[in-house]
């Protein structure tokens, strides 16, 4: 048996989140499946953290054992033939036997991407939260400022989940904006309960005029939940990456044999 992580992304839309859970379609549950019909193992796939149903991953990170001769390369090749359509195994490497892809994690990375057209975009809804409504991009900036720190963020986490502390650590967050769209990245230690989409969903209320950049403070101090944002919608939230102490997947994804031609297209 060896320890083996590995890199993944997948489309949110179309899982019940990372948990396996009985009748209902996981990430975790797919890659488990998956192992099974690969080497006839079943193994249990541990996360980095759990995803929520239509969240996005582009760097998710899970750990398992299994039993095989396969060097790294081709169990990853096989893994990605045997797993269902809306995930794919970037990276796989072994690793040392202790490695947990969840206890082992200093950090993570999320973005939270917002659509700004005037009218609803008919492609892509479920990979992007879209308001019409003006933005003050100065008074968003002037409020995500006040959420960097060490801070207690009980008034962004969801009061019916379990935790010992609600204190958590943003380290960055930043704030892109082009064209017809923003997105918010966010760097933290750790993240409550949905405290990344209402920090998203606060923000965007900030830039609405429906709150002051000073309504961070007020919630930072009181831990009321009234005094912060709505929760903005999963279908605008991706999970970035995952950070660790050891170097993780250090040989990177080589590119493609050679380049790809010109296109041509040929008379019918």
């Amino acid at each position: 048996m060896r320890n083996v992580r590995a890199e993944i992304a997948y489309d949110g839309a179309l899982f019940h989140g990372w948990q396996r859970q009985e009748g209902f379609a996981s990430v975790q549950g797919a890659i488990e499946d998956a192992l099974v019909s690969l080497l006839g193992q079943v193994s249990t796939v541990h996360g980095s953290g759990r995803t929520d149903t239509g969240v996005h991953a582009l760097r998710q990170v899970a750990n398992f054992h299994v039993e095989t001769r396969l060097e790294d390369d081709r169990l990853r090749h096989a893994l990605n033939a045997h797993v269902t359509k809306g995930i794919v195994i970037r990276e796989l490497e072994t690793c040392r036997d202790d490695f947990h892809a969840r206890f082992d994690a200093v950090g993570k990375r999320y973005l939270f991407l917002t659509l700004t057209s005037r009218f609803r975009p008919p492609i892509g809804r479920k990979y992007a939260h879209w308001t019409s409504a003006a933005l003050d991009l100065q008074k968003m900036r002037s409020a995500a400022r006040r959420l960097i720190g060490t801070h207690d963020f009980r008034a962004f986490g969801n009061s019916g989940s379990e935790r010992k502390t609600t204190v958590r650590k943003v380290s960055a967050l930043r704030l892109i904006a082009h064209r017809d769209r923003f997105a918010f990245v966010i760097e933290g230690t750790g993240f409550l309960y949905n405290m990344v989409r209402t920090i998203a969903g606060t923000l965007i209320y900030v830039g609405r005029g429906k709150l002051e950049p000073s309504a961070i403070d007020r919630a930072l101090a009181t831990g009321d939940r009234t005094a912060a944002g709505p929760t903005a919608p999963a279908c605008g939230l991706y999970l970035l990456r995952v950070l660790y102490d050891e170097p993780v997947f250090a040989d990177g994804e080589p590119g493609p044999r050679g380049r790809p031609g010109v296109m041509r297209f040929g008379a019918g």
